[in-house]
């Protein structure tokens, strides 16, 4: 199992250090995330100061750009990585696209597949010069001159990957991406039961196989080096649990194993600001099923494994709350043998 980690938190004067460290580290990948800074640009800093580790955005707002802007960004990314650059692209949620980028929203599964379809052929015509001839019921791309064509690309076009949750985003993931980003907010059961199956109907769909495809994300872990340590980190991991736990659009995870009336209660306190509250209704049979509980965290390896270890390809450590960078070096040694 590959092991991946993130420059989220890093100021852009310690961005290069840290790409760097990363990748002594022995981490396979790094990833940003758009929050509140763009996640492309600190790519283009680890790119120069970095030779081997793949760069991953984790995921970048799909639905915030167009195919072709994405394109761009992502193909010169590429390049300058010689390689390296896998676009992990998630749809957010219909209030952030439409009130904070002031985008269009509608059947974000259809126009996420085609959306990514619309890059492909964006792709191609820049690496094959196959006439730019892609008309959508949401894109259309039909305009390519020699001025705007950046022209081949020696590593060819990045990855592509998708995060998603519910079994349309991820049939899609299956069938027209090149992996799937799954939610930090999923069980072992979830993957199993509802995840993976719909990944198949995807790659059916393309005659693909699970060879072609590689699954990744974030893994909640639950773990300290003593006792306090071990208290804070699970009372953080409970608080975010709880956080995704009250999204609607999530609701699915739940009801899978029987809680899904516990949505409403975590969306209501949600709503009051009440987060410690929050928390404090995720059971630890509910801690147990989200994420990897271990009281050191020389024992997160082997669960992660014991878990994880036949259906997720690559994966990072969800944990947050403050801890020890050092802690992790047998952890990723560990996974990194599987």
């Amino acid at each position: 199992m590959k092991v991946d980690s993130g420059l989220m938190g890093v100021g852009f004067s310690e961005m290069a250090a840290r790409a760097r460290e990363l990748e002594e580290f022995g981490y396979d990948g790094l990833t940003t995330a758009e929050t509140s800074h763009d996640p492309f640009l600190p790519l283009m800093i680890a790119a120069e100061h970095t030779s081997r580790i793949q760069l991953q955005t984790g995921i970048a707002v799909a639905f915030a750009r167009t195919p072709m802007t994405l394109a761009n960004t992502a193909w010169d990314l590429n390049l300058y990585s010689q390689g390296r650059m896998s676009l992990g692209l998630g749809s957010q949620i219909k209030p952030h696209i439409t009130k904070r980028f002031s985008m269009p929203w509608s059947h974000p599964a259809a126009r996420m597949r085609e959306l990514v379809l619309a890059m492909r052929a964006i792709w191609a015509n820049w690496q094959d010069g196959t006439k730019l001839e892609f008309a959508g019921e949401f894109y259309t791309h039909t305009l390519m001159t020699p001025f705007f064509n950046p022209g081949p690309n020696e590593f060819g076009a990045p990855l592509v990957s998708l995060a998603a949750v519910g079994e349309l985003m991820t049939e899609t993931a299956g069938e027209v991406c090149d992996g799937i980003l799954i939610h930090g907010f999923t069980t072992e059961r979830y993957l199993r039961e509802v995840t993976m199956p719909a990944v198949e109907r995807g790659l059916a769909k393309r005659g693909r196989s699970r060879a072609d495809f590689e699954v990744s994300g974030p893994l909640f872990v639950v773990t300290g080096s003593n006792e306090k340590e071990f208290a804070a980190a699970q009372a953080a991991t409970k608080q975010q649990i709880a956080f995704y736990g009250s999204t609607p659009a999530y609701r699915g995870v739940l009801e899978l194993h029987g809680w899904g009336d516990l949505q409403p209660e975590l969306n209501s306190l949600s709503k009051q600001g009440k987060w410690v509250e929050m928390g404090e209704l995720i059971e630890p049979e509910i801690l147990d099923a989200f994420a990897v509980v271990a009281e050191t965290p020389e024992a997160v390896g082997n669960e992660m494994v014991k878990r994880f270890g036949d259906v997720v390809d690559r994966c990072s450590f969800y944990a947050p709350y403050r801890s020890n960078p050092d802690a992790w070096r047998a952890v990723v040694d560990q996974l990194r043998a599987c």
